[in-house]
């Protein structure tokens, strides 16, 4: 059976490159604006306020994990910021640690911060599948992992470095799919929550290629036309035939990256018709038409040229 999370995070390629450890003691605050790239946290002892730009302020707790996909601007401070909006002064410790706040005495809060990468030149296009915050509280494997990740961030073994970056690219994974539910916020996870959504959502997985109408995803789903269409638009955060034509497209650019093949048979295996029909889609929904995508990527990624369409 297709899993429609496992294939949008194989072509996402997410990464967790840099990490750092962070503590606060008394009352301290420090304010991202549009910098780094995705961002996470795990918890390690304490608590912590997190205010990302659009949502509620919410406490995080030991072994609580926070992942925001997109760039988005957000607060970290104690749980009762100090008052003003200028960052709280920062020292960092002889091993490395970064204490906001008191420099001295035992911390309120303990945790690891740090910027994901995802390694997919798509990745606004899958990221806007997915939550705009995820925040996981309670799952014991990921408590596991965060676990883990604290004591491997604590030590000097050997290999730490590519311990602890594969430890948080699973971190990240399962975070993703941990937030499987009708709370999360509009996007893939919270449409797959929806067990009608979930299974038109995994036939358009299964079969890209088909000819499909609403009519024929709200069978799927055992809902009425109208009643499918509004409950997909309100958990997914995009209308079914949008969404499955962004999926087309990442399909698309993976396979004009990746593989020997022409345009034509792009074509065929993301569901069009024609070779020309597929082209005028591409262009309108990409920008480019696929030969000159194709192009511009190929040098970077070490490509050969797309053959003739």
């Amino acid at each position: 059976m297709i899993d429609p999370l496992a294939e949008v995070v194989t072509l996402l390629q997410p990464g967790a490159p840099f990490s750092k450890l962070v503590s606060g003691a008394g009352r301290w605050s420090v304010r991202r604006a549009e910098a780094g790239g995705p961002f996470y946290c795990a918890i390690l002892d304490g608590a912590s306020r997190l205010a990302v730009d659009g949502h509620e302020p919410v406490i995080l707790e030991k072994g609580d994990f926070v992942l925001v996909p997109s760039v988005f601007n957000f607060t970290a401070s104690s749980l009762e910021p100090p008052r003003g909006k200028s960052d709280t002064a920062y020292v960092v410790l002889p091993d490395g640690e970064v204490r906001h706040g008191h420099p001295g005495g035992p911390p309120d809060v303990r945790m690891l911060v740090g910027y994901c990468v995802f390694g997919s030149p798509d990745a606004s296009l899958l990221v806007s599948l997915l939550p705009r915050l995820v925040h996981v509280r309670g799952e014991r494997r990921l408590s596991t992992l965060v676990q883990l990740v604290r004591e491997e961030s604590r030590e000097r073994r050997p290999a730490r470095d590519v311990i602890l970056a594969r430890l948080l690219e699973v971190l990240l994974i399962e975070a993703l799919r941990s937030t499987a539910g009708t709370a999360a916020s509009p996007g893939l996870l919270r449409g797959l929550a929806d067990e009608r959504l979930s299974a038109a959502i995994r036939r358009m997985h299964e079969s890209p290629t088909k000819a499909w109408t609403v009519a024929q995803l709200a069978k799927e789903a055992a809902l009425s036309r109208s009643a499918f269409f509004e409950r997909f638009s309100r958990a997914v955060g995009v209308a079914p035939m949008e969404y499955l034509l962004g999926w087309r497209m990442a399909l698309a650019k993976d396979l004009l990256r990746r593989k020997k093949i022409t345009v034509a048979e792009v074509a065929e295996q993301v569901g069009y018709s024609s070779a020309s029909t597929f082209s005028v889609a591409f262009t309108r929904y990409v920008g480019l038409p696929p030969t000159q995508y194709v192009r511009r990527s190929a040098p970077a990624l070490g490509l050969p040229q797309l053959r003739g369409q």
